[in-house]
């Protein structure tokens, strides 16, 4: 199973890498947003494989404070992109 976790977490890095890129390339603002939401999701998961592969589960309060942070994060976002849009 080891192999398995490290392949996990070698594909999370590539696809972060790949979501840097659109972070710094992003033509609009709403890419970089949802890239940053990209970011912080992929850390989650590689928290939480990390976590798996120790046996341990005292990362499990950094998951649930990542995961409401990237929630009200990404509800912003889109409400300001709403109201934006109602202002034009």
């Amino acid at each position: 199973m080891t192999i398995l976790y490290g392949a996990t977490l070698a594909v999370l890095a590539a696809a972060g890498l790949l979501t840097l890129l659109r972070l710094v390339r992003g033509p609009l603002g709403l890419d970089r947003i949802m890239a940053l939401d990209v970011l912080v999701t992929m850390a989650i998961a590689a928290i939480a494989v990390g976590g798996v592969a120790r046996d341990e589960t005292t990362g499990v309060p950094v998951l649930v404070v990542l995961a409401l942070l990237a929630f009200v994060g990404s509800v912003t976002a889109a409400h300001l992109i709403e109201k934006r849009a109602g202002m034009r």
